[in-house]
């Protein structure tokens, strides 16, 4: 790792805490520190519901368009490319692994200086390899137009040099220092969405992956229009390829693996995620033993409310959305983390798709104790069919 990603990483904290208007909170009694955990469980919430003035909205009716929609939209607030896997090693072990790239314009107009210097896009990079009895996780910020510096050989995609981080294309590249995220062609499957390769490097473990589907994209919610509230004044684009094969090797504990298995990427991006109220949410990514893949969040509200939506997929491309007064959803299980406390077991009832599904974390331990703690791992699905997900839980 560079220097100045160093220095990144070293301000994050500090940095969250301006961005989300939250205050960096030091202490050494019980109060202050329980006061500062309580800030930082809200500090994904703060940040996606930050007053959107001036940035781009998110308007029903607009059509996506690819391949341009793999890119990024720098008008908008936030933004990410999140990719989440459940492998398996030759051995048969269960894992599951993380990457995201997260865009965030500080500001809703571009600066007029062309230093490079000279940028109103921030980039942080999340990544984790969850096993049964371990759970790892690292952090990477870096500013979209910040010079890398000379002699370094960290990106070796021509104008990729240019900057510590970004995306661009096409192909499509998404990267962070070394974390990389490599498309192969400009058209084809998924408008030249994949193949496509994924590297990340950490001194504690590493990922190279080879990723490939043939599936039709899903667009979410209606056209890419994702509501985040039931008057849909709070909304996203919203697209998921939840079909992807995957097949390359994890660095664990010194020693490198073969896994295999299936991986779903998420593209969403808008300029406030949450509305007034909504404390955070619950994400779950759900492959059945039919070869179907459920998507499923719950946004918060006050007084034990919340707003659900959901989509069945299949491999064809075919798809429906989940009827919003037929999903019950509820808690059967916590577990206490360095970063909070976590439901990390669930049971989900869908009377109109015939489900009736539990849902477990592989580690209840899987929190991201990162400048933006959340909880994020894979998950094991029983009951009416049995399977494999992932889930994420913020705001706690």
């Amino acid at each position: 790792m560079r220097l100045i990603t160093m220095r990144w990483r070293a301000a994050a904290p500090l940095l969250a805490g301006l961005l989300l208007g939250g205050a960096v909170l030091s202490g050494c009694d019980k109060a202050h520190q329980d006061q500062a955990q309580q800030q930082d469980s809200r500090a994904m919430s703060r940040v996606m519901g930050t007053a959107s003035e001036g940035y781009a909205k998110v308007e029903p009716g607009a059509a996506l368009q690819f391949p341009k929609d793999h890119l990024p939209h720098p008008r908008f607030r936030q933004e990410w490319w999140y990719l989440t896997a459940n492998l398996t090693t030759q051995s048969g072990e269960p894992l599951g692994l993380q990457w995201t790239q997260f865009r965030i314009a500080l500001s809703p107009d571009e600066p007029e200086s062309s230093s490079p210097w000279a940028t109103n896009q921030l980039y942080m990079a999340h990544s984790a390899l969850s096993f049964q009895n371990s759970h790892q996780s690292a952090e990477r910020w870096a500013r979209g137009a910040l010079a890398a510096p000379q002699g370094k050989a960290a990106h070796p995609q021509g104008a990729q040099d240019k900057t510590q981080a970004g995306a661009m294309g096409l192909p499509l590249r998404v990267w962070l220092d070394n974390w990389r995220w490599q498309s192969q062609a400009a058209s084809g499957p998924n408008s030249g969405l994949f193949p496509a390769s994924l590297q990340v490097s950490e001194e504690e473990f590493a990922f190279e992956l080879q990723l490939d589907s043939q599936a039709e994209l899903q667009i979410q919610g209606d056209k890419g229009f994702s509501r985040k509230n039931a008057a849909g004044t709070v909304a996203s684009y919203y697209y998921s390829q939840p079909f992807i094969r995957v097949e390359g090797r994890v660095r664990h504990k010194e020693q490198w693996l073969q896994v295999s298995g299936n991986a779903w990427l998420d593209r969403e991006w808008s300029s406030e995620f949450l509305s007034r109220g909504q404390q955070g949410w619950d994400w779950f990514a759900l492959r059945l033993d039919d070869g179907s893949a459920l998507m499923l969040f719950q946004l918060r509200e006050q007084e034990n409310k919340a707003f659900f939506s959901g989509k069945r997929m299949y491999p064809d491309g075919s798809g429906h959305l989940l009827a919003l007064d037929d999903i019950s959803l509820s808690v059967k299980d916590w577990q206490q983390t360095a970063s909070g406390r976590y439901p990390v077991a669930w049971q989900l009832e869908l009377p109109g798709e015939s489900l009736s599904l539990t849902l477990e974390a592989l580690n209840p331990n899987a929190a991201m104790n990162l400048s933006i703690p959340y909880w994020e791992g894979p998950i094991t699905i029983n009951g009416t069919q049995t399977g494999v997900g992932y889930m994420e839980l913020t705001g706690y």
